[in-house]
């Protein structure tokens, strides 16, 4: 599979290099959000979500910003594209479901300081990505990011009913189990071809 084809870039930020279990990024919302399957699965949407618009939003900065010689002024511009996206998000959820928007909680504000948002735009920008390539990328980061919330929650619901020692009761169990999937997910590195 060529390294430039949309398969090989889709698959490689979905599996090979998940943002949250390959490159741990996005942490805070991966241990926050992932305690019950519903709650990850609606953050995910959310998070897909976003980094589509920010992805593409990146892109049509970036070629401006080039354009005109203006490439240091991209982190700002990112930023402000980020926190745009999150609030637009938001306040859908806020109108169109209110009981997901308590759920979610702080967790939704939080997007706009999740480093896997800032760093999908700043990867697709260092690769040099065309649009085609920078919407690949964007749903396969989110994609990912969606996968490692739901296997994480899935499991946190399914330990909820196991008898657990108390000492492993609560972040030490969540840590230990963040470690486990990323060390399954490591296991994919050598697939990266990078």
């Amino acid at each position: 599979m060529q390294a430039d084809s949309l398969t090989f870039i889709f698959l490689n930020a979905f599996i090979i290099n998940n943002f949250v279990l390959a490159m741990f990024l996005g942490l805070c919302p991966f241990l926050g959000v992932s305690a019950k399957l519903k709650t990850a699965w609606n953050m995910g949407l959310a998070v897909i979500f976003v980094m589509l618009v920010s992805s593409t939003c990146a892109y049509a900065i970036n070629t401006l910003l080039v354009r005109y010689n203006l490439e240091f002024l991209r982190l700002i511009c990112y930023i402000a594209v980020i926190a745009s996206s999150v609030q637009l998000v938001e306040m859908a959820i806020k109108k169109l479901s209110p009981a997901l928007f308590r759920m979610l909680g702080i967790f939704l504000p939080l997007i706009t300081t999740n480093c896997a948002i800032l760093g999908l735009a700043l990867f697709q920008t260092n690769r040099e990505y065309n649009f085609t390539q920078c919407l690949a990328f964007s749903v396969g980061a989110g994609a990912g990011f969606t996968l490692a919330l739901m296997l994480m929650a899935g499991l946190r619901e399914k330990l909820e009913l196991a008898d657990v020692p108390d000492v492993t009761k609560g972040a030490a169990l969540s840590l230990t189990l963040a470690g486990l999937l990323s060390l399954a997910f490591m296991g994919f590195a050598g697939l990266g071809g990078q």
